[in-house]
């Protein structure tokens, strides 16, 4: 069931920039910077294998990454700045954001400040999150969307390279990269249910408590 899931997932994300170029690009890197998880790093290193093949400028394709990122972010930035601490810490259990989430991301940036802006757009999952972390804590928006900017914009240009230098190779090691896909994606759906797990968890243990 799970295989069945990630190949279709990984299917439509290549059928995408196969037919729609860095415009996909765009919009699904738009998308995993908005707290939703699709991998980054099946969209780019395919967008580099499309480079290989001729049919697509590396530099395009990392731009479009990156903006796509950027646009995600300001989107996520918002919604955590609106939603805020309040609304977050009462009703975050539904956003699958536990208070201990709350504190611990907010003791995170205070402790690494803005250097957090940059470094943690190079994480995997944890970039798909941290701008509603920021936008929670209200950090400042320029500076991290600045500096997520350019730090996204490496994240692109490194995995665009990677897909593009394998091209060359691509019928030797597709099904290496086929096998990497699925690995990826099984990794991202099983922090997903360890995710939902645990707030679950949280919830009850912290109803517990009141009931005491």
């Amino acid at each position: 069931m799970i295989h069945a899931i990630i190949a279709f997932i990984v299917g439509w994300v290549t059928t995408t920039i196969t037919a729609f170029g860095a415009w996909a690009v765009f919009g699904l890197m738009t998308l995993e910077s908005a707290n939703i998880p699709i991998p980054s790093e099946v969209i780019l290193t395919y967008a580099g294998f499309l480079v290989s093949q001729g049919t697509a400028n590396i530099h395009v394709m990392a731009l479009a990454g990156a903006l796509g990122c950027l646009t995600g972010s300001v989107f996520s930035y918002y919604l955590g700045l609106r939603l805020g601490r309040p609304f977050l810490w009462r009703h975050g259990k539904w956003l699958l954001v536990t208070q201990a989430d709350i504190i611990r991301a907010e003791k995170f940036l205070e402790k690494y400040g803005e250097f957090t802006y940059f470094f943690s757009r190079l994480l995997p999952v944890v970039r798909t999150f941290i701008s509603l972390v920021i936008g929670i804590s209200r950090g400042n928006f320029w500076k991290s969307t600045i500096l997520g900017f350019f730090a996204s914009w490496l994240w692109s240009y490194v995995l665009v390279w990677a897909g593009f230098t394998m091209g060359e190779y691509w019928d030797s090691i597709k099904p290496w990269w086929d096998k990497l896909s699925i690995i990826i994606g099984g990794a991202i759906i099983l922090a997903i249910i360890w995710h939902i797990v645990r707030v679950v968890r949280a919830k009850h243990d912290h109803e517990e408590v009141k009931v005491i």
